[in-house]
């Protein structure tokens, strides 16, 4: 299944990685992007990305292990494990280069990937995300969310999360984005999201990584975004050594579900300025 720059895929399969299933979709043509999606969310979030960026490349979204099609985890997760994941899908798909974008906790796998493999990322692309771990009260929050989820069940944490993460904005105007966020999100198992939140709550510091980017990064924003808001953005993009920041107007932090058009607008004439052959 090597890329080869000329075949169009486009198929939704699973694949045995790490000794689990793990879930995917691969469509498009040309030089290939990786989506890495959000928390507690999975692969299906990247819909309107997806249609709008497979004519020119072909794009690969996973499921992180415990999400969408992929299995649950059997033992504790840290970041690196979900980029051991990723890595090894690409290497199973004959896929030595790639762009590679993440959203929210894809933005925190991202930044493992570049710590495990920066040489096979040709472009950087960071969404309403941040290099720097957790405060003392973050983490005590994520540990709190896992006592929750242990003690009653998913169900009612999941609920308020959905209203969480969208801005205020798309609340009043774009109602349906809330219900399209809890309808992606489903009924992960409670073991998957509280790997994921204990996972996201250990993350190693990721700042120190920024200065060593030597290709290309976007970093997008939803200006509504308050879990990783604008500031975060804009202390990244200082760091990078080669980077833009597009911050988008009245999304919050599912800036990609929010506004689609302008985020995949964005993502679009980012890779084409950067890669005007790609594809």
């Amino acid at each position: 299944m090597r890329y080869d720059g000329k075949k169009q895929w486009g198929w939704r399969v699973h694949i045995e990685v790490g000794g689990i299933r793990m879930g995917y979709d691969m469509e498009g043509r040309g030089a290939p992007l990786v989506l890495l999606h959000g928390f507690p969310l999975n692969r299906a979030m990247w819909r309107a990305q997806v249609a709008g960026l497979r004519d020119r490349f072909t794009v690969i979204a996973p499921d992180f292990r415990g999400f969408g099609d992929s299995e649950i985890p059997r033992n504790p997760m840290t970041m690196d494990a979900y980029a051991q994941d990723v890595i090894a899908l690409l290497d199973a798909l004959d896929c030595p280069r790639f762009a590679l974008e993440g959203l929210s906790m894809g933005g925190y796998v991202a930044f493992r990937v570049m710590a495990l493999a920066a040489d096979r990322v040709s472009a950087l692309l960071i969404a309403d995300s941040r290099a720097e771990p957790d405060t003392d009260e973050g983490r005590q929050r994520r540990y709190a969310a896992v006592a929750r989820i242990e003690d009653e069940g998913p169900a009612g944490y999941l609920a308020e999360f959905a209203g969480l993460v969208v801005g205020p904005t798309t609340k009043a105007q774009r109602p349906g984005v809330v219900q399209a966020v809890r309808e992606i999100i489903g009924a992960p198992p409670a073991r998957s999201l509280t790997a994921a939140l204990s996972a996201m709550a250990s993350r190693p510091d990721s700042r120190s990584l920024l200065g060593e980017v030597k290709v290309p990064a976007l970093v997008v924003v939803g200006e509504e975004d308050t879990l990783t808001p604008p500031e975060a953005a804009e202390v990244m993009v200082a760091a990078l050594p080669n980077a833009r920041l597009v911050r988008i107007p009245s999304a919050g932090h599912m800036s990609n579900l929010e506004a689609p058009e302008a985020f995949t607008r964005a993502v679009r004439d980012f890779l084409a300025a950067e890669f005007p052959t790609a594809g």
